[in-house]
């Protein structure tokens, strides 16, 4: 059997989201019939956007690195990193190892444009600064001929504030706060909005809309996916 390796901890509530995720949506009907998985939850990982925005984001490739090699190393089959942040160091992360290393971020796309029979010409993305300043959805879009928009600087602000403030801080927080930024993505003519933080994918039950993807969703699907599973159904 295929064996799934995660490098989590990034932080831990989307972690913990995610196997719920994975959990939820492998098609079986037994103990003995979901993913075997191994989970790091590596909780002192520094801040992936700190460190990026920073320049000072060499241990934080080192760490990355240094799991993944671990996975492997246990038996993993395949690695996903649920961290849309995480995936600047994608490239070294796979080539430190001999198994795939999912790459969250061209699978949302894939996704995106499937769902959309192939006809996209524009998406929001709330996402994380470091993220943005990378252009981690900026590459990726560009490559299939995709317009990418971001929030105003305000209510980027408020997706940092939620993230920060709310998610990894452990405060009570709703998703209610994110559908002002999401209806500004629209106004502007986005044909999808990307959760494209996993933070953001915690609450994704709280802006339930048929523009928004969530990023950690798609990596779930793709996760089952490799892992030979089948996927229950889509949301």
């Amino acid at each position: 059997m295929k064996k799934l390796g995660v490098i989590g901890g990034m932080g831990s509530k989307a972690t913990a989201y995610f196997y719920n995720l994975i959990v939820d949506y492998t098609e079986a009907s037994s103990d003995q019939e979901h993913i075997e998985a191994i989970y790091l939850n590596h909780a002192s990982m520094p801040d992936r956007t700190a460190a990026i925005l920073s320049g000072n984001d060499q241990e934080v490739r080192e760490l990355l690195i240094k799991d993944a090699v671990l996975l492997e190393s246990l038996g993993a089959s395949h690695i996903a990193i649920p961290c849309n942040t995480s995936h600047y160091f994608w490239r070294e992360i796979q080539d430190s190892v001999n198994i795939p290393v999912i790459n969250m971020i061209e699978e949302v796309i894939n996704y995106v444009r499937s769902r959309n029979g192939g006809k996209i010409d524009k998406v929001g993305v709330l996402a994380t600064d470091g993220t943005i300043k990378t252009k981690l959805y900026d590459e990726e879009c560009e490559r299939n001929s995709i317009e990418v928009v971001y929030p105003s600087e305000g209510h980027q602000k408020k997706v940092m504030d939620v993230i920060y403030s709310g998610v990894k801080s452990g405060k009570g927080v709703t998703g209610e706060e994110l559908k002002e930024v999401v209806a500004e993505l629209k106004l502007q003519g986005c044909d999808v909005v990307i959760l494209g933080c996993t933070e953001l994918s915690v609450l994704y039950k709280d802006v339930v809309d048929p523009y928004v993807v969530d990023a950690l969703f798609v990596l779930a699907k793709k996760s089952i996916e490799l892992s030979g599973k089948k996927f229950r159904s889509s949301r």
